[in-house]
């Protein structure tokens, strides 16, 4: 089987061939960190989170870098609102950054390179580029000639240069030679954060950071590229004309890009006012949930935020922890025993591969995370029915290791879902302090028996601390919360 991805350059699915044998360059645009992580964040994070994953499962070593944004004009009007330094205010949401990820199951990538530390690389590029004369200077500003470069436009968007929306995170400037010329280098304002160059003090273009970390930590040509695709144009068009023009080599072998979050079929943005902080939603469901409600659409179409779609992907997973619970039960129950079943044993073996292949077939085309998980459920139903049928333990426990591997290829181990959900869950968490609370009811009964008053009344004065009251009747114990 062999791996396919969606090429945004090409509009369509080609075979994944890197340059270098085994081995992958990943970039992805990281986060602008003036606020917290939103649910376009996590499906982009989680998409590519996956893509890296999987790669790894087919035996690449992937080089995966994804940048911050730390220097930008809502970056220091935000610090400024708070008395805060831009590059102190950019740290407390990276942090942030890192929580929230860790929470969704999103590995560390193996770069996290700053904009802010990596002044001195755009400095270079740009100089190059003006030398190589694909970039002017007024007054400060520096900007890259798009006419110069029209050769390379629409390598995304697929359209001419007159049909491109202006504007789009680009202020039209009466200064540049054309409106499309988009900045390379800003002059400082006053009291702005600044950086010294050789057209004066001021600070990086967005586009130039993303081409001058990529290729410092990846190379030249890039394996993929990856993002949303509200960044097609203008940044990842933007990225190509600079990087291309300035190294005259492809700058990506192959785009990819990740659909929107919607609600009632409208994207999801701050501009709207109909986005949701990850935050906001894990408090009604668990990181785990959203990870699966994220990935039980294929990673380029829009997927439809409602909490219906969230409570239908918490059965999912209940599913498959009950699926796993059955699992581990029958293997540690001593009454089973480890004896043949007249051809079912050979059956679940060659249902299991099987399904293995179809996850691998599923996720080799262009990561179709969907008919994956269709696979494992599938899998799952095998191994519940053979449990049934008594299906000797060796047999079980061969299927469950490739039921495991699945799952963890969307990072969804067993352990990971388990404990998000219970930890995530406000249902599961008050079902859990309850049982608690029973044992401990429990306890304290036996222990008034053995007349140990203090430590009974120890119990229900630490129990009241925590907003639970004991109420003793003449048949058992009762507790209620206070409001």
């Amino acid at each position: 089987m062999v791996l396919k991805v969606y090429n945004t350059a090409t509009r369509e699915v080609e075979v994944f061939k890197p340059l270098v044998e085994g081995k992958v360059g990943m970039y992805v645009c990281g986060v602008t960190t003036y606020d917290l992580c939103h649910m376009g964040h996590a499906r982009a994070y989680v998409a590519f989170d996956v893509i890296r994953r999987y790669l790894e499962y087919k035996g690449y070593e992937v080089n995966y870098v994804q940048n911050f944004t730390d220097v930008d004009d809502k970056i220091i009007q935000r610090s400024r609102e708070r008395g805060v330094e831009p590059l102190e205010f950019a740290q407390q949401y990276i942090d942030e950054y890192f929580k929230d990820m860790e929470m969704l199951g999103v590995m560390r990538a193996t770069q996290y390179p700053l904009a802010s530390e990596n002044i001195e690389g755009m400095i270079d590029l740009i100089q190059d580029l003006m030398d190589k004369g694909f970039a002017y200077n007024v007054k400060g500003n520096v900007y890259f000639s798009i006419y110069k470069a029209l050769d390379r436009v629409g390598q995304l968007t697929h359209q001419p240069l007159d049909e491109m929306l202006d504007g789009a995170r680009v202020e039209i400037n009466p200064e540049k030679d054309h409106p499309k010329d988009f900045a390379l280098w800003k002059r400082a304002k006053k009291g702005e954060i600044s950086w010294d160059s050789p057209w004066g003090k001021g600070r990086p273009g967005w586009h130039i950071e993303c081409s001058t970390m990529s290729m410092k930590y990846i190379g030249k040509t890039l394996d993929i590229h990856g993002g949303g695709q509200d960044l097609i144009f203008p940044h990842h068009e933007s990225e190509i004309l600079q990087s291309e023009c300035l190294t005259d080599e492809k700058f990506s072998r192959y785009w990819i890009h990740n659909g929107f979050v919607t609600i009632n079929q409208e994207k999801m943005s701050k501009s709207l006012d109909n986005f949701f902080t990850v935050r906001e939603i894990f408090k009604k469901f668990s990181p785990a949930v959203v990870r699966f409600f994220l990935l039980y659409t294929h990673y380029r179409q829009p997927v439809d935020y409602s909490d219906q779609h969230l409570e239908e992907a918490k059965k999912s997973l209940k599913r498959i922890l009950t699926t796993v619970s059955n699992i581990e039960r029958y293997l540690g129950d001593a009454r089973v025993e480890s004896t043949p079943k007249t051809g079912g044993d050979l059956s679940l073996h060659k249902n299991a591969e099987c399904k293995k292949s179809d996850f691998i077939r599923s996720m080799d085309e262009d990561f179709n995370t969907r008919n994956a998980i269709a696979a494992i459920f599938e899998l799952g139903h095998d191994i519940n029915r053979s449990i049934g049928i008594g299906v000797e333990k060796e047999m079980i426990q061969s299927a469950y290791n490739i039921y495991k591997e699945m799952l963890e290829v969307l990072g969804l181990s067993p352990e990971i879902i388990s404990r998000s959900m219970s930890l995530g869950d406000p249902e599961q968490k008050s079902e859990r302090e309850d049982k608690l609370i029973d044992l401990l009811i429990e306890l304290r009964a036996a222990i008034r028996k053995e007349k140990l008053w203090h430590i009974a009344d120890k119990i229900r004065d630490r129990l009241e601390e925590m907003d639970i009251v004991l109420e003793d009747t003449a048949e058992r114990t009762i507790y209620k919360r206070k409001l």
